[in-house]
């Protein structure tokens, strides 16, 4: 089996946030053989869609996996229901939203997954974190994280700060 790095977006806007992505942090090291490596920190932002929400808590992995693309986006999604995930509406509020961003180099389009995340680059509140654990990669396409997350750096984001 070979490993694979994959870096996974987290998310979370109710039933105490903060404690859900501390939480499903904590959660992505105990998946199937797979290792959480390094974490962001974490980041509120407003929501996208809906506004008659509450703003969100954002962070992103980097996990070392032996899954493939699809099993270990079924260990998200469980991990998802776990947390209670309910999908209400699109963009709506949720107890934990995992999002499977990069995975190694790989370019995939399938029903259920697309690899790169097809809407990454232009959200803060995915760019931000991801550059804080890769500026200087780059995405398959060459596009350097670095370099995306700065021009999307917004008032809509901001570093949650650690408890006192």
């Amino acid at each position: 089996m070979s490993v694979h790095i994959a870096w996974v977006g987290l998310g979370s806007n109710l039933a105490n946030p903060r404690e859900q992505v501390e939480l499903a942090l904590k959660a992505l090291d105990r998946l199937p053989l797979t290792r959480c490596l390094e974490t962001s920190r974490l980041y509120a932002s407003r929501p996208v869609g809906p506004q008659d929400q509450p703003d969100f808590v954002n962070a992103v992995a980097r996990l070392e996996t032996r899954l493939s693309p699809l099993a270990l986006l079924d260990q998200l999604q469980a991990l998802e229901q776990r947390h209670r995930r309910v999908r209400q509406r699109r963009w709506g509020p949720r107890t934990l939203d995992l999002d499977l961003l990069l995975f190694d180099d790989m370019c995939l389009v399938s029903p259920r997954l697309t690899i790169p995340h097809s809407q990454m680059t232009r959200r803060a509140f995915v760019m931000v974190p991801l550059a804080e654990l890769a500026a200087d990669r780059n995405l398959p396409d060459g596009q350097r994280i670095g370099d995306l997350s700065a021009v999307l750096a917004s008032d809509d984001l901001w570093p949650v700060l650690p408890d006192a």
